[in-house]
């Protein structure tokens, strides 16, 4: 008796135990993704059935997603799984906000489900390039490191033999308020930080005199020196 009912216990706790790491997934859903965007009346976004690009074979089958405001237009590929369904105001003042529901055919594939949340993100951050803009700031810290404007170009002075001159990318916005700052702007969120970066690659900041380029609020922690 005794026997049997360990043997019931065993089937039980075995049953259990594949249910509790079943891979088996049901109507998942991306807290990113499901968000609603929201814009008002000074943006519009259009989806256009156009491919993405008549040249690059990765965008053959991606259609366009054009969104237009105050600072310029953006536009982006939208994968031929992804629906939008755009959510008209109530009522018909200019503050009334329109909403863009992001939404995947199968939310189960792991490809649909990631691109749920990064197509999302995505679009939002075309809807705030082109309404608010994005920034950063450079800080040289060191002795001797500036930067200035010449011909069109960023000068940067970092201590070697020669300046370095940077080329500023199309769309973007580059002043030097001081000549240990430099403020990037533009409307696209990736080229603002891909540019920040190509700076700072010519002086990262080291740790132990804590010199170099910091871009917005990085912070880097100080290190001692070998003792002897």
């Amino acid at each position: 008796m005794q026997q049997a009912t360990l043997r019931i216990i065993g089937q039980t706790t075995r049953q259990q135990l594949c249910r509790s790491f079943s891979t088996t997934r049901g109507n998942t859903m991306s807290h990113i993704g499901g968000l609603p965007i929201k814009y008002t009346s000074e943006v519009k976004i259009e989806h256009l059935p156009t491919a993405f690009s008549a040249i690059d074979s990765r965008f053959f089958d991606k259609t366009t997603l054009k969104v237009t405001g105050p600072l310029g237009e953006r536009t982006m590929p939208i994968e031929p799984f992804v629906s939008l369904e755009f959510v008209q105001p109530n009522g018909q003042s200019d503050s009334a906000e329109t909403q863009l529901l992001v939404s995947v055919g199968n939310s189960a594939e792991r490809k649909q489900r990631q691109m749920w949340g990064t197509t999302r993100a995505c679009i939002n951050n075309c809807v705030i390039g082109v309404t608010e803009g994005f920034s950063a700031t450079l800080r040289f810290v060191g002795v001797g490191y500036r930067a200035a404007i010449e011909n069109g170009q960023l000068a940067l002075r970092l201590g070697y033999s020669h300046p370095i001159n940077l080329e500023i990318p199309e769309g973007l916005k580059v002043s030097v308020p001081t000549p240990t700052r430099v403020l990037i702007s533009g409307i696209d969120l990736q080229q603002v930080k891909l540019f920040a970066a190509k700076v700072r690659k010519w002086k990262k900041p080291e740790p132990y005199n804590q010199k170099g380029i910091f871009v917005d609020d990085e912070t880097i922690r100080k290190k001692d020196g070998k003792k002897k």
